[in-house]
């Protein structure tokens, strides 16, 4: 299907601003790309540093806004209170959330012999859409890893559990084996009854395993942004556990726009890398949902905006090669919904991040979407040039991780002066830790 003329209602004063800001940074960027090595070159020990157990948050603070806030402004480190992160913004900015919701993945089910299996739900199988499977109301396949695995070597585990008044008898049975998941059929025998229910009575919200603790009742609440929606992730967009209600009104008072997307965050991201080289490691893939509004937005922003968090600047960025294969290979659009790990580095995409927007704007028009769904395997490391994305707020992430990688590729070698300033100052690490907003020198 050809994609047709783009129609997009974007202000010439607005276009011009656009294509001189992009000029001025694909300038910047081929200079500081001159002295970089290729990401499949790097060596993830390049990028570790040593992260006291005692620094590692075990429980967030008792009001999500209290906790401290790193500026980091283009070379110049501060300190605040990440209530007052408004102040870093402008009128009118862009400010992009991911609405995505945790979902209570981790099913415990006993054997006869007292053994207990533990299945972790990552994404579904059949059917492979998240709001189908979570509608089910007889059966469905999700693809897993089973914890105590030698202990379940066939059969099917059951398990009773009473919902709503109501005796459920819950089946699991192993069906096939994967490289790094295991595909298991549940069923159960009540029709009144969905998945989404049953995960939310006998699931468990899955924190995160350097914790080191069980999940506790408070975590329901606390391992949830306070816009969370779309039900589907394993593991919460960390960096929005710091928004309260009196931080989007001090954001709204400054006619802030706010826009969302969906990516759902899968187990991949506690992976740590470790091959030596980056080229050896395989990035995990995450299923994204993007707005006709939000890219919209983001056209009349001048292609720039603020990402809270490593999963909202992964979608974003996404949409750069989503457009561009579009645009690439008119005659096959559906493989454009899937940007590979090396994409960025491999295919010499010339265009600009306003073409690549327009060319969505115009497959979602000529299709009649509101909204588009995509995957993302995306690798943002050292080298990669931003398109979109102008300041980033994040926590503080794990030594030799691809988040790591991601934040070095945003502001340069001064993600080690930014981590041992974190480290010297008493701020508090990973999911539940402090915060930071980052503003790399180019912006």
């Amino acid at each position: 299907m050809a994609i047709a003329a783009v129609r997009v209602q974007v202000p010439l004063a607005v276009q011009t601003k656009c294509k001189i800001s992009n000029l001025r940074k694909q300038v910047a960027d081929f200079f500081m790309l001159l002295n970089m090595k290729s990401p499949k070159e790097i060596k993830i020990d390049d990028f570790t540093y040593v992260l006291p157990d005692n620094r590692i948050a075990k429980y967030p603070l008792n009001v999500r806004d209290e906790s401290k806030l790193l500026v980091y402004d283009k070379g110049e480190i501060r300190e605040s209170t990440f209530r007052n992160v408004s102040d870093m913004f402008a009128e009118n900015d862009l400010l992009v959330f991911n609405n995505t919701k945790v979902i209570q993945a981790r099913l415990h089910f006993r054997k006869s012999t007292g053994a207990v299996i533990e299945i972790f739900c990552l994404e579904p199988a059949a059917p492979n859409d998240y709001v189908l499977s979570f509608q089910q109301n007889k059966t469905c396949t999700w693809f897993c890893l089973i914890g105590n695995l030698k202990r379940w070597k066939s059969g099917v585990l059951t398990h009773t559990l009473l919902l709503n008044g109501r005796e459920v008898t819950l089946s699991a049975e192993l069906k096939a084996v994967h490289n790094t998941s295991f595909e298991v059929c549940f069923s159960w025998n009540d029709e009144q009854v969905t998945f989404s229910d049953i995960l939310e009575t006998f699931g468990e919200l899955p924190i995160p395993p350097y914790l080191n603790r069980e999940t506790e009742e408070s975590d329901n609440e606390t391992y949830q942004t306070v816009y969370s929606k779309i039900k589907g992730s394993v593991a919460a967009p960390t960096a929005g556990l710091h928004f309260t209600e009196r931080v989007l009104d001090a954001l709204k008072a400054k006619h802030v726009d706010m826009q969302e997307v969906t990516l759902h965050v899968g187990a991949g991201t506690f992976r740590p890398v470790k091959s030596e080289l980056m080229a050896q490691h395989e990035m995990h893939t995450e299923y994204i949902s993007v707005s006709k509004q939000m890219v919209e937005a983001l056209l009349a922003h001048r292609c720039e905006t603020i990402a809270v968090g490593t999963t909202s600047v992964r979608t974003i960025e996404s949409l750069y090669y989503i457009g561009a294969k579009l645009l690439q290979n008119p005659e096959n659009p559906d493989s454009a919904f899937f940007v590979k790990q090396w994409d960025p580095y491999e295919n010499a995409f010339t265009i600009t991040p306003e073409a690549s927007l327009q060319a969505i704007l115009t497959y979602m028009q000529t299709n009649e979407l509101q909204t588009f769904h995509a995957a993302t395997q995306i690798m943002i490391a050292p080298g990669y040039r931003f398109h979109f994305v102008r300041k980033m707020i994040t926590n503080f992430h794990q030594p030799k991780s691809t988040l790591l990688l991601l934040v070095s590729a945003f502001v340069g070698d001064d993600w080690r002066k930014i981590y041992e300033y974190a480290l010297a100052h008493d701020f508090r690490f990973l999911s539940y830790g402090d915060s930071s907003i980052l503003i790399p020198q180019r912006c």
